[in-house]
């Protein structure tokens, strides 16, 4: 990977000075700071191997969060307090981040809903150099937690938004438990233009899209049943947030092919093999667990496909209810083999790749309609069982043609 820096070196470097930088980004908190900073202080004192710095930041409260603030850094080493004059939590984590001189950041939420033990698990890795952002996950079969069923449902289904509008891959975007290299935040934070609740998302999604390690830990978390932010004004915010990234990732408006080659990791490369080599009696690596999976997703995609002949055949007729079912399910079949028999995510290449799967579709299509053709030639009303197994055996056939042309469109690798 090409670092900008190693945050081992500055751990060794600076024995003294803070390695992990905790940000708490408050508003009109003045009952709850007290007691969760010094909880938050004595569990890394007792439990965190590194020298720390815990930062309040206030986002322009109107109470004594603020006075409460400065007496808790005169009563704590190591506490430190920002104030703001505009609200924001977004804004606020940004300010924090770009002051600081640790070389790993993070920030949790005030009334510390998330387990205290997840901490160093968030933080190793960024210390050791492996991944660039960690998160906390409520999401993972192993996370606990105690939540209404509203909320539960709110946050489910916004992942599941992130997954199909902007292609993310991590689990859980809203856990306010997170932590990034200071190096990698000084080159994402002047890129992320939200100053509210979706700032975290918008730093993700910028940050897998360079092609960055995101670390995931699964917590324990309990809900604050206090908490005051309002989840209308939020979703209907995080959603203008997923169209206007979503617009500059398709336009191409952000520098992501020079934040790749300045901070993403370089593709991963196997030993050489020989000209002419091949392994397993002639065959080219990997082609025993691509028949495998291509096998399964052709027998899916052939039971959807008789599944939507039969259903229209009534109402179209055999050609038309053909055309229906091969276009469907070549556009489904062609993703899935993108995905599951090729190892290839995201949306680099997926033109061309859906152009060689349209290929095939319109072979698969000269094939089964030529099939049809020729049954309703020798017999004018052919039995429904006949005619399903023509166009089953014609499928075969166009299915074995779907694999040589998609592996060979998409090199057999994962990109």
């Amino acid at each position: 990977m090409t670092a900008l820096g190693d945050p081992r070196a500055a751990v060794q470097a600076r024995p003294t000075a803070a390695v992990l930088d905790v940000v708490i980004p408050v508003y009109n908190e003045e009952a709850d700071l007290g007691p969760c900073v010094r909880r938050l202080h004595a569990h890394l004192s007792q439990h965190f191997p590194y020298p720390f710095q815990i930062t309040i930041a206030d986002n322009a409260s109107v109470d004594d969060t603020l006075k409460v603030a400065d007496g808790l850094a005169g009563e704590l080493p190591g506490v430190e307090v920002l104030h703001l004059d505009a609200k924001g939590r977004g804004r606020a984590l940004s300010a924090a981040w770009s002051a600081s001189s640790a070389p790993v950041l993070a920030y949790m939420d005030v009334d510390l809903s998330t387990d205290l033990a997840a901490l160093l698990p968030l933080v190793a890795p960024l210390i050791s150099g492996h991944s660039d952002l960690a998160i906390g996950t409520r999401l993972a079969r192993t996370s606990r937690v105690v939540r209404g069923a509203k909320r539960e449902v709110i946050s489910r289904a916004y992942n599941l938004l992130l997954r199909g509008a902007l292609a993310a891959r991590f689990s859980d975007a809203q856990c306010g438990f997170k932590a990034i290299r200071a190096d990698v935040a000084a080159e994402l934070l002047p890129l992320v233009r939200d100053t509210g609740w979706f700032f975290d998302t918008e730093l993700l999604v910028l940050a897998q899209r360079a092609g960055l390690r995101i670390h995931e830990v699964p917590v324990d978390w309990v809900d604050d049943p206090d908490s005051r932010v309002d989840i209308v004004a939020t979703a209907l915010a995080d959603l203008r947030g997923v169209g206007r990234l979503g617009r500059a990732l398709l336009t191409g408006a952000l520098p992501l092919a020079d934040l790749r080659a300045q901070l993403g990791r370089a593709p991963l490369t196997g030993p050489r093999a020989q000209p002419g080599a091949t392994l397993r009696g002639q065959m080219p690596v990997g082609l025993p667990r691509q028949l495998v999976r291509f096998a399964a997703v052709g027998v899916a995609s052939t039971l959807a496909y008789l599944l939507l002949f039969v259903a229209t055949r009534s109402l179209l007729g055999a050609q038309p209810a053909n055309l229906l079912a091969l276009l469907v399910t070549a556009v489904a079949n062609t993703a899935a083999n993108r995905r599951l028999t090729f190892g290839i995510s995201g949306r680099r290449h997926a033109g061309r790749h859906h152009a060689q799967g349209l290929l095939a579709f319109a072979l698969g299509l000269a094939l089964t309609s030529g099939a049809l053709a020729v049954l309703h030639a020798v017999s004018a009303v052919p039995a429904r069982p006949v005619e399903l197994a023509v166009l089953v055996a014609a499928n075969l056939t166009a299915t074995v043609l779907r694999f040589v042309l998609l592996r060979l469109g998409m090199h057999h690798r994962r990109t």
